[in-house]
């Protein structure tokens, strides 16, 4: 036997929920682009049809109606047909909603196969909306499109989990959560001869993630040989994900081909050619073929088709070579994705642009340079020839300048849609958080102003003393002292909704639209609850709501060197903030002091609360071991106890976050993530409290010898 040559493709796909024509139109952009370069089977992200992040309305009938709407347009598209098509969609089957692949062949239905293990934990709720199915089961499926059964020349399909057999090799379908469970079924489908394995998904970026993602793909051949063909959605279809492509091709547990992780690319398509041989000489290990020969059989479906080349073509071709799995660094990672997810939000909310409350400290400095990355991102997609992007650009920013502008420059691009304003109290505010400020925005090219906001912040001070004759200080109570704080962060948010709303006019812009307001709330502080309710936090959209200050400090450092602005560096020296007392000779506020605690200490409390799923007394137990060079048990406990007290009384704060992109695992997002209780006890961890103290007793009797 000579050699098998299959040439297949996989997909990054952009797609958004709901968007029925472009979402179809991306994916014969893909079936068309995979046939060109001689595929013979492609494969599309999970649920690619509607979008993955549809949410409730999977519980509506119309979103199963339109999927077999645009699934009949595919079918009767002749152009699409001589290939293998992995589609994904929901699918309604005997009064149930079922996540699924549908497979397609020259007009015709090949399987549609339900997805067996759903995801339903963190970011997914799959449980809510869909049924799981049954392993290695089929059964028939009615179809009730009159236009569809014409095509098919049938009024049934198979429905269910079942191998497809071609005339030359085995193609056995899984679907994303699938790959992650301890008994996947790409196990028992490889031991019943499959060879070539695909996996759509729908699979959100999230910082040292894709090392994982990738780990798992690969052993999915390691041990049993085979092709593994992943394909994922990529960009932000509507909600606080990013889905990081990363589309890739693996045999034998190497890499041979894999698709960008942030782009700006809508469509994508990665192709490889693999000689099938190479996965039946791995197969030959005799402890293999025992368990080949008694694994319980698979269901089959026989179907007249090569996958492989012909002899004539295949001997023009070359197969794939290995190549290097290539992982961002973290620092990347933050520089990319958030700025990708921030343009496709811009591109497809119609707004004018964005305006950032710009303070002069590292959290809103963060989300001025992730607009800056974004801005570089674009620019260079339109230095490559990207029309799409050439397209958004002309509307977005085009529209506001003459005609046929295009940048010059990534400042060009974010003069045009970024907008910061620093707004200063005269005892509060230092000149220092002002010049950086200013600094900062002329390095990065953004439309800056600076205003005074003393006298609003006294208009709204004095309402007590008219009504009450009381003027609170920030001398007095503590009630008091928050109380102007408070005025004062409430003023800034307020003032940048004003601005954000009028500075297209004042610009002359052309098109209406208001401008994005950004939040620059990072994941520490929200998960402490230091901030003021609806102050500058509280903004349509949070690139780093869900980033630990460690981290945005890491890619500020790699953003001074790789975006060479010099100026970040004083970001990073600056003692963070909120310059809401007034400053004098001897005291400047630090938030760190105000807190208790550092950030650094914040991310490690936020890791233990949700990643280790660890109580009071858990915490206490673990930081025994971690901190034991840096604290004595009783200063951990304190610690402890303080973040604790903190946490509970705060978590009415959680739930008014604004929408963040979704980056750290311990992310605070009460509405879509971190799903706990707002209102706790006033005692909450009182008896875990009782049981620290206990231990910490006994551990300093211990040490004194008693």
């Amino acid at each position: 036997m000579g050699r098998r040559l299959v040439t297949i493709a996989t997909t990054n796909l952009n797609q958004w929920a709901l968007d029925w024509e472009g979402n179809l139109a991306r994916i014969k952009q893909s079936i068309v682009e995979a046939k060109s370069k001689g595929a013979r089977l492609r494969v599309g992200p999970e649920l690619e049809v509607c979008g993955y992040g549809c949410l409730d309305h999977y519980l509506e009938s119309d979103v199963y109606e339109h999927s077999m709407e645009m699934l009949y347009e595919i079918m009767k598209d002749k152009s699409l047909h001589d290939i293998v098509i992995d589609i994904g969609m929901p699918v309604s089957h005997k009064s149930l909603r079922f996540n699924c692949r549908v497979i397609l062949l020259n007009g015709k239905i090949l399987l549609i196969r339900p997805k067996l293990f759903l995801a339903n934990d963190g970011n997914y709720r799959e449980m809510r909306y869909f049924t799981p199915s049954t392993p290695n089961h089929l059964q028939p499926f009615n179809i009730l499109s009159s236009k569809i059964r014409e095509l098919q020349n049938s009024s049934t399909c198979p429905f269910g989990d079942a191998l497809l057999q071609f005339v030359d090799t085995t193609l056995g379908v899984e679907t994303c959560e699938e790959l992650f469970t301890p008994n996947a079924p790409h196990i028992l489908m490889a031991l019943n001869g499959a060879e070539i394995f695909s996996n759509a998904s729908g699979s959100h970026h999230a910082l040292r993630k894709l090392d994982q993602r990738l780990s798992l793909m690969r052993d999915a051949t390691a041990k049993n040989g085979g092709i593994y063909i992943y394909a994922n959605q990529q960009g932000m279809d509507g909600d606080r994900l990013y889905y990081d492509g990363c589309s890739t091709i693996i045999c034998n547990s190497d890499i041979v081909a894999r698709g960008s992780q942030f782009s700006l690319n809508d469509v994508e398509v990665v192709t490889a050619t693999i000689d099938l041989k190479r996965v039946v000489d791995h197969r030959y290990a005799p402890s293999r073929g025992m368990q080949a020969v008694a694994a319980p059989p698979y269901q089959k479906i026989f179907v007249p088709f090569a996958l492989c080349a012909s002899e004539d073509v295949g001997a023009t071709r070359i197969p794939s070579v290995p190549i290097a799995a290539q992982l961002h660094a973290p620092e990347e990672e933050i520089a990319l994705g958030p700025a990708a997810w921030l343009w496709d939000y811009l591109r497809r909310s119609k707004a004018a642009g964005f305006l950032i409350p710009l303070s002069g400290g590292l959290d809103s400095c963060s989300t001025a340079t992730l607009v800056f990355s974004m801005c570089r991102m674009v620019f260079k997609a339109l230095e490559e020839g990207n029309e799409q992007v050439k397209e958004d650009v002309k509307r977005i920013a085009g529209a506001h300048r003459e005609e046929g502008w295009m940048p010059k420059s990534p400042q060009d691009l974010c003069n045009t849609i970024l907008h910061t304003v620093y707004m200063a109290m005269s005892k509060q505010s230092s000149e220092e958080t002002s010049s950086r400020a200013l600094r900062l925005s002329e390095a990065i090219g953004s439309y800056h102003l600076r205003l005074e906001i003393d006298d609003v912040y006294r208009a709204e001070r004095d309402l007590l003393k008219s009504t009450n004759n009381f003027t609170p200080t920030f001398e007095g109570s503590n009630a008091e002292n928050l109380a102007l704080q408070n005025i004062q962060a409430r003023t800034r948010m307020v003032t940048a909704y004003y601005y954000a709303q009028m500075l297209p006019t004042v610009r002359k812009r052309k098109g209406g639209g208001s401008l994005l307001v950004l939040g620059s709330a990072n994941c520490d502080e929200a998960l402490r609850g230091y901030y003021t309710k609806y102050d500058a936090s509280a903004a349509d959209i949070n690139p780093i709501g869900s980033i630990s200050k460690v981290d945005l400090k890491k890619f500020l450092a790699w953003a001074e060197r790789e975006f060479a602005l010099p100026i970040l560096h004083e970001f990073l020296d600056a003692t963070p903030t909120a310059e809401l007392q007034p400053i004098t000779e001897s005291y400047t506020q630090s938030d760190e002091a105000d807190m208790g605690m550092t950030y650094a200490e914040l991310s490690v409390f936020g890791k233990l609360r949700k990643e280790e799923r660890l109580g009071a007394f858990g915490m206490f137990e673990r930081l025994l071991e971690e901190w034991r060079d840096q604290h004595s048990p009783r200063e951990i406990a304190t610690k402890v106890k303080r973040f604790i007290h903190f946490y509970s009384i705060n978590r009415h704060k959680m739930t008014i976050l604004t929408p963040s992109y979704h980056a750290e695992n311990y992310s605070p997002d009460d509405n879509r993530f971190d799903l706990r209780p707002f209102c706790y006890p006033g005692q909450y961890g009182g008896w875990a409290f009782k049981k620290i103290d206990e231990e910490v007793e006994r551990l300093e009797k211990r040490e004194r010898g008693e």
